[in-house]
């Protein structure tokens, strides 16, 4: 997340918080080509201090509970069925609010990869607010959702000094197919190398305009990563403009904006993350989008111009100021179904 006109942003979050006597939870969505569920609060400041060992209910049967009134869908693109809903997180998840859940249909889907449950997560930013206890409770979170795999969207640290210890607790996180990365802004502008080893160094795939293939029961997805989405000198050719238009292909870059600057041709599904969703919000507006496109790739479901699919994440960390309103830390889980069932 770039970081300007943030002492604007404290003076907004003051000023809201004299104005309201109590937080109120809002569902907003919008019409056109974003969809977005997100709700009003703020965080406090994690610590360091253990977090208590008592266990939830299990998440699944929570959720089946919670979407009941809360789920949306939609259609937009012909062959392409995608519903949403968000499960609220309780103080055990404490640095973690949410988990957006998406089950994403399409006519690329392999029959092997139906119910395939991808994790999604980006813009940890370690340690901002995001710190060890809420760490750790990440861990145990996507654990407990037994993705298939884990991809992550970047910028991870807030200090090189923060790498070692934030992947050798991302290493903690199984899942059948691993984990693949790629690296946002803050990436670039320190602690790139030392990144890519302790990555590689736990056996996570780092995908810098690089595909890499996911076999299961014969049949194959890929997955394709962009490098520094910001140079689009160096980086404007995307990696899935070789790939074929039938597998289906999931592109994993750091800012949304990529999606809409240059061709993406044969994404079936992009991922992003960098705008926070705003990372403070007073009724549904950012003061800061950090997306040349405002509002529309600001969070949420939306759809470049060629109408590819995005998914953008408010991410869970922040940037500058150590706060959150109205643009709640969360993980992403897609679930992708297969048409070609027989």
């Amino acid at each position: 997340m770039k970081k300007k006109f943030y002492p604007f942003i404290l003076l907004v979050v003051v000023f809201a918080f004299v104005s309201c006597k109590s937080k109120k939870n809002m569902i907003a969505s919008s019409s056109g080509s974003i969809l977005t569920i997100d709700t009003v609060t703020s965080l406090k400041k994690d610590t360091d201090a253990p977090t208590k060992q008592s266990d939830i209910n299990d998440l699944g049967e929570e959720f089946k509970k919670d979407r009941k009134a809360k789920i949306l869908s939609d259609e937009t693109v012909p062959g392409i069925k995608i519903s949403y809903s968000a499960l609220s997180l309780g103080a055990d998840y404490s640095g973690i609010e949410r988990v957006m859940y998406y089950d994403f249909t399409n006519n690329d889907i392999p029959e092997a990869f139906d119910g395939f449950r991808i994790a999604f997560i980006s813009d940890l930013h370690y340690k901002s607010l995001f710190r060890q206890t809420a760490l750790r409770n990440l861990v145990r979170l996507l654990n407990k959702q037994k993705a298939d795999v884990l991809l992550m969207g970047g910028d991870y640290q807030e200090g090189c000094e923060h790498v070692e210890p934030l992947f050798a607790a991302l290493s903690e996180v199984k899942t059948p197919m691993g984990t693949y990365g790629v690296m946002g802004n803050n990436d670039y502008e320190r602690c790139h190398d030392e990144i890519i080893r302790t990555m590689e160094h736990y056996g996570m795939h780092v995908l810098e305009h690089k595909v890499d293939t996911i076999r299961k029961g014969g049949q194959q997805i890929l997955i394709a990563g962009v490098h520094d989405p910001f140079n689009r000198t160096k980086n404007g050719v995307s990696p899935t403009l070789a790939l074929s238009p039938k597998d289906f292909v999931i592109l994993l870059v750091h800012t949304p904006d990529y999606v809409e600057d240059v061709s993406v041709a044969n994404t079936d599904l992009a991922l992003a993350g960098h705008t926070h969703g705003g990372q403070v919000r007073i009724f549904g507006k950012a003061p800061i989008q950090n997306s040349h496109y405002g509002m529309r790739f600001l969070t949420g479901l939306a759809y470049n111009s060629a109408q590819i699919p995005l998914i953008v994440t408010n991410g869970i960390g922040t940037s500058q100021l150590p706060i959150r309103m109205g643009a709640p830390a969360e993980i992403i889980m897609i679930t992708l179904h297969s048409t070609q069932k027989k």
